[in-house]
């Protein structure tokens, strides 16, 4: 068990990143589902190749994380990306591959992939 004043500092860390969440302020948040089925389904490179093409671009505007289960375990590796201001877009079955086109086309030049996004057929 952690001590007391080491909670502390673990509530305040994350209260600061909820504040810089807010519009205006706020950085775009790459999440990559990564729970035992993200996992299994390869969210490991997914994840490693945003974090590198977010690096080599030197987005500085852009933070890459990972959850738990995002709870659509058969549509993954899942990533949601979330732009202040703008709905959140989540993209189904991503690979090394699209992780790419998603950092070019939705990070960069602001287009989402549209076929990579979740549709009511999915």
């Amino acid at each position: 068990m952690k001590s007391v004043s080491e909670i502390n500092a673990i509530r305040d860390k994350k209260r600061a990143e909820i504040i810089d969440m807010k519009p205006g302020v706020a950085k775009t948040r790459v999440v990559v589902g990564y729970a035992t089925c993200g996992m299994a389904a390869g969210a490991t490179p997914v994840l490693e190749t945003f974090k590198k093409e977010v690096a080599k671009r030197k987005l500085k505007d852009v933070d890459v994380t990972y959850a738990g289960c995002l709870g659509m375990c058969k549509l993954e590796p899942i990533v949601e990306v979330l732009v202040p201001g703008q709905p959140k877009i989540t993209y189904i079955y991503v690979d090394a591959e699209k992780a790419k086109k998603i950092v070019e086309s939705h990070l960069v030049d602001g287009k989402p992939c549209e076929e990579f996004m979740i549709s009511s057929n999915d």
